[in-house]
């Protein structure tokens, strides 16, 4: 077997995708909070709830030599753990950080999309937990982490996918952006990206969202229409009179061609995939 993982978020829609592709690869453990008997059950999945349990304890039984941290939770009893995480990469040799961050460390302007080099501002609460625990990262000698931030993503069965497909049946309104331009990507392609940053040993700021643009109203309107149902009730929100930004773009620091992904590769790898899982259902 290959390094020993932890994912410290295993059971969401992130760490889920994460331990399906690095499952076969690499000696992988988890953690999940909601009460599940079959993870319970298996020896590989650890209980954990970051206002309540010790991280330590995890990390002193797994003895991780990579750790992937895509938890959510409540932000102030996430940064105590990232807090944890941090010191025990720190001392601990051949131990890197991974951290999953988001693109909402750049919502306090939206005048242009963000590059990797570009400095992190934002306005949310979750902008600026997530801007606080890339500088606890920062405090790591640089070959001991990653930050990978993560734009809009998809898959079919992310959350937003799935409000789309229950808007189409019930007839309800699904909200879109008509002056917002993001870009995207998808929770398989995720996956592979870091698996890639694993294997490689590879460090610094990685912005893993596709190479192009679309507006937000744009994305879903296509996705809808792939999908091959009825249009669904849009309900186009107007914020601003000009286009505004909210993208993590690569530029600097940049993955090999084959693990690039772009606007049409997302929505054909939703529909394509919603269609195979559809025929795989008839057919059973």
């Amino acid at each position: 077997m290959g390094k020993r993982i932890l994912i410290i978020g295993a059971s969401g829609f992130i760490g889920n995708a994460l331990y399906k592709e690095l499952l076969s690869y690499f000696d992988v453990y988890g953690t999940y909070y909601s009460p599940d008997e079959f993870l319970n059950q298996n020896q590989v999945f650890y209980h954990f709830d970051a206002s309540k349990d010790d991280v330590d304890d995890i990390l002193n039984t797994v003895h991780p030599q990579v750790i992937i941290s895509c938890l959510g939770g409540d932000f102030k009893d996430l940064y105590k753990v990232h807090q944890q995480v941090s010191a025990y990469t720190a001392v601990t040799p051949d131990c890197r950080l991974l951290y999953i961050s988001t693109v909402s460390v750049f919502d306090g302007y939206d005048k242009f999309p963000a590059y990797e080099k570009t400095k992190p501002l934002a306005l949310s609460r979750e902008g600026k937990y997530a801007i606080a625990v890339e500088k606890l990262l920062k405090e790591l000698p640089s070959q001991k982490y990653a930050i990978l931030r993560l734009p809009l993503v998809l898959g079919v069965n992310a959350p937003k996918i799935i409000e789309l497909k229950k808007a189409i049946r019930d007839g309800i309104p699904f909200e879109v952006y008509a002056d917002l331009a993001i870009n995207v990507t998808t929770d398989t392609k995720i996956s592979q990206q870091v698996h890639y940053i694993i294997n490689q040993n590879k460090y610094r700021i990685f912005h893993l969202g596709s190479n192009d643009l679309i507006h937000h109203h744009d994305l879903y309107e296509e996705i809808a229409e792939k999908l091959g149902t009825k249009k669904p009730v849009f309900k186009h929100i107007y914020e601003v009179n000009y286009d505004r930004f909210f993208a993590v773009l690569p530029k600097s620091n940049l993955l090999p061609e084959e693990l690039r992904i772009n606007v049409n590769d997302v929505i054909t790898e939703i529909t394509l995939n919603e269609s195979i899982q559809t025929l795989k259902t008839t057919i059973s």
